[in-house]
């Protein structure tokens, strides 16, 4: 089957936060073409004795993504122009020019195994299933992650941030709501920490398939994590069933224009006294959602940065 291509210009800046909006418009597979340096951490993920030399970062970003023939292409694209729009008021985006093209079918999720590699976050080893548990990590926390359709392998910053906050927090007796599950990393690991219940949200099917799929990788079963697709923003049934007040935590790893509709929902969701775990911000939106956090009502307990991305943490009293 041919696919239809679309390669979008933006900027080194901005790849991150426009990456993430394309997941959330339920486009998958995104391929990142820049010049940016490579990380230590970039290197030790590459099996290669001899780096190719890359040029100069040129502060250009090429980020492709794929629809399938039958997809209602016009009204997406128009749902990416009107995003990236409303990001350039807060970030350089650049030129946003997409071109157009044809490509043949490939098999996307396996093509990952190439390039994703068991890594460590903090003393929490994170390993796809093609890969052994090496013998001097057996004492290690070890949770199985597969990436494929769904975004949340735990390598990025925004992830890791709430990933500590979440085992700061949890209890034994912790019910926790995972808004916006993608692979059902957090709500997997809040369980690995201790917590009693998970419960997770996405507008994306592939993302309920790909939690599930980790469950079972990971011997979780379901009674102990549900997930539900819909919108808990606008749709009061998601609402419904996820449940009011019945949460010591919730987690939202969001945008944070999301974010501030996302907040004075949400805080029904949440227990008195019940934790609201957000990141996905850039750090020059820090102060928009902290303000729409104490708008809310929320206590502001911390904020914690990682590179250029800020989670902030809240309590409701």
């Amino acid at each position: 089957m041919k696919w239809n291509k679309y390669r979008l210009k933006t900027t080194t800046e901005a790849e991150d936060i426009v990456s993430s909006m394309l997941a959330d418009l339920g486009i998958e597979g995104v391929q990142i073409e820049d010049k940016v340096p490579l990380t230590a951490a970039d290197k030790e993920q590459m099996f290669v004795d001899i780096l190719p030399e890359i040029e100069a970062d040129d502060g250009i970003a090429y980020l492709s993504f794929y629809l399938e023939p039958e997809a209602d292409t016009e009204a997406i694209l128009a749902d990416v122009r009107r995003e990236l729009e409303g990001m350039s008021a807060y970030v350089n985006v650049g030129e946003c020019v997409i071109e157009e093209s044809e490509t043949e079918d490939v098999d996307w999720v396996n093509n990952w195994k190439q390039y994703f590699h068991q890594f460590y976050v903090d003393d929490i080893l994170i390993i796809p299933s093609w890969e052994d548990v090496k013998p001097e990590d057996s004492d290690k926390m070890v949770i199985h992650i597969d990436p494929g359709t769904a975004f949340g392998t735990g390598m990025h910053e925004t992830t890791q941030l709430c990933i500590r906050q979440i085992r700061k927090f949890v209890t034994p007796e912790t019910r926790i709501l995972d808004v916006g599950c993608g692979s059902g990393i957090l709500g997997m690991l809040a369980l690995k920490f201790g917590a009693k219940h998970s419960v997770g949200t996405d507008l994306d099917p592939c993302a309920i398939d790909a939690t599930y799929e980790n469950m079972e990788v990971n011997g979780i079963c379901r009674e102990q994590y549900e997930v539900m697709i819909g919108n808990i923003i606008d749709d009061k049934a998601v609402q419904d069933k996820a449940g009011y007040e019945c949460y010591d935590i919730v987690v939202a790893n969001i945008l944070a224009d999301v974010l501030v509709g996302l907040t004075p929902v949400i805080v029904n969701q949440l227990k008195k006294g019940g934790i609201y775990i957000t990141s996905g911000i850039i750090d020059d939106k820090e102060q928009t959602v902290v303000d729409a956090v104490k708008a809310a009502g929320l206590e502001v307990l911390e904020v914690t940065y990682q590179g250029e991305w800020v989670s902030v943490t809240a309590r409701k009293n």
